[in-house]
């Protein structure tokens, strides 16, 4: 990591976005480490509420139940200290959700085309969207379907299948570098305010 890297100061929460097989997961983790944050998973906080995996929350209760215990979960994690969010596929097309993201954080778009999401999710049995009899015509419709909502990020970054994870959480951390609001300007958070004497 660059100099200038090691001394950020995270202001707001980052949240990625995407599709199944995007990243979000291995990259966050790794820009949380670089940034010196915690590494949130929506998914997994919903997990370990309700004591089920996401296949069975879905199976049992549906996807709307899912939906509204991820907004709950949402809601609650963007008020919290700064950190890397990792958000599930469908947490984004919620306009309660794309708001309190934008109010409260800053949303990544981890832009990746079909053939490198189908190569990472296709030996996979732990995504309830796709146990249809055609998956991969099943991702390219949702990614069709998604991807003018997830456009709606205020950040989007290209994955590339030759990119490392390393590489790309770099790459996400340079083009937060370059959006406002994201991290403290450098010594801002040492300075005292001046003025606040009198």
């Amino acid at each position: 990591m660059s100099d200038d890297q090691t001394h950020l100061q995270l202001c707001r929460p980052i949240v990625l976005v995407g599709m199944m097989g995007a990243g979000k997961t291995a990259v966050g983790n790794q820009i949380a480490r670089l940034l010196g944050v915690p590494f949130l998973d929506s998914d997994e906080e919903i997990v370990r509420a309700a004591q089920m995996s996401v296949a069975e929350i879905f199976a049992r209760d549906g996807e709307a139940f899912f939906r509204a215990r991820e907004s709950e979960v949402l809601a609650r994690l963007m008020r919290a200290a700064p950190s890397v969010l990792s958000t599930g596929g469908g947490a984004f097309l919620a306009e309660a959700n794309r708001a309190i993201i934008a109010k409260h954080g800053v949303s990544v778009w981890l832009k990746a085309d079909l053939e490198v999401l189908w190569n990472r999710v296709r030996h996979k049995n732990t995504r309830p969207l796709l146990r249809t009899a055609d998956p991969k015509g099943t991702l390219a419709g949702l990614l069709n379907n998604r991807a003018p909502l997830y456009a709606r990020a205020q950040v989007i970054v290209e994955a590339a299948p030759h990119l490392s994870i390393d590489a790309m959480a770099h790459k996400v951390i340079a083009a937060l570098q370059a959006t406002p609001g994201v991290f403290a300007k450098a010594g801002a958070m040492d300075k005292p305010k001046e003025g606040t004497d009198g």
